[in-house]
């Protein structure tokens, strides 16, 4: 914020509102600013939020008048101010009051877009480019080596590294995981930071579910905790524990087993746990007095759900590598 009103003060405050539009975003472009700032621009400029979606790189940007990045509670209005981003796919911005826009509104609109449109011509084709994320993510590599690749990435201020089916990628923060298909999640990182997201997205993708696994797909590092530390204990030449063998042969005796197993173990009572497998509460009692027989301990008590929790996870990390 303090930037932007930099900005807007050193224009010349006798000319045009929509003088001080063009200027403001001309400044952003020659900047080779990134898409937040520019979605910034338009909401303290216009007085109202603004939002821009990107849906073929799932990346939304929704920013507050006073700068704030806010995600989006609801879709875009139909009666809300907009203009398209670029002809060829599904990118828009849009100012969020409805009725329509003002002179400067549109000058805004107008300029915000060719400043996001000329960002998206400029990373288009390389935000996947192997040999940069290859870079950006090499910690022996030098600082300003790094740094040049985050800028042929198109790259903001900041970043995270991700990994989708043991893929590794470089997104901005805003990035949404696909649907399908596992992804580890790095931190928001400083662009120097990233071979430290990098790590932790590979880390973050080791506890992702597998085959017939229904744990979760995607992981978020930020969210590991203390399982974290597990990863560095388990490598391709670790020896499973007892625990994690149990687990493996209580997974095979019958299909219902590892499901009901990973459900108790994540859900926060017994009977959340039923309610996710969709069955009755006696059922569920009935399958875990069987499961505890395969495993070799309790599980419904606390000290017994903890090291569930622990050989599941640990499970995992093995099947991940």
């Amino acid at each position: 914020m303090r930037e932007l009103v930099t900005h807007l003060s050193a224009l010349d405050s006798g000319a045009a509102e929509t003088v001080k539009v063009i200027a403001y975003f001309d400044r952003l472009v020659e900047g080779r600013a990134g898409l937040e700032p520019i979605v910034r621009g338009a909401a303290v400029l216009s007085g109202c939020p603004a939002r821009l979606a990107d849906d073929e790189r799932r990346v939304r940007v929704r920013v507050e008048p006073d700068g704030r990045v806010v995600p989006a509670a609801e879709p875009p209005d139909p009666e809300w101010p907009s203009a398209p981003v670029r002809p060829d796919g599904p990118v828009a911005l849009w100012l969020e009051r409805p009725g329509p826009p003002s002179p400067v509104d549109a000058m805004v609109l107008e300029r915000a877009s060719a400043a996001a449109r000329a960002v998206l011509d400029r990373t288009r084709g390389r935000v996947v480019d192997p040999a940069s994320v290859e870079v950006v993510l090499d910690a022996s590599a030098d600082e300003r080596t790094r740094l040049r690749a985050a800028h042929r990435l198109g790259l903001g201020a900041t970043a995270r590294a991700v990994v989708t089916d043991a893929v590794p990628l470089v997104v901005p923060p805003q990035w949404t995981p696909p649907e399908r298909g596992r992804v580890g999640l790095g931190t928001v990182v400083n662009l120097v930071d990233l071979p430290l997201s990098g790590e932790q997205a590979r880390t973050a993708f080791r506890f992702t579910a597998t085959e017939d696994d229904p744990g979760p797909s995607v992981v978020d590092y930020a969210e590991l905790g203390g399982l974290a530390v597990l990863a560095d204990a388990v490598g391709p030449r670790t020896e499973p524990v007892a625990d994690v063998h149990s687990l493996e042969n209580a997974r095979t005796a019958a299909p219902w087993v590892l499901p009901t197993l990973v459900a108790v173990a994540g859900a926060p009572s017994l009977r959340a746990a039923a309610n996710t497998l969709v069955v009755h509460h006696s059922t569920l009692q009935e399958r875990l007095a069987h499961a505890e027989h395969l495993l070799g301990w309790p599980v419904r008590d606390p000290a017994g759900r903890l090291r569930l929790q622990l050989a599941i996870a640990l499970w995992r990390l093995h099947r991940n590598g």
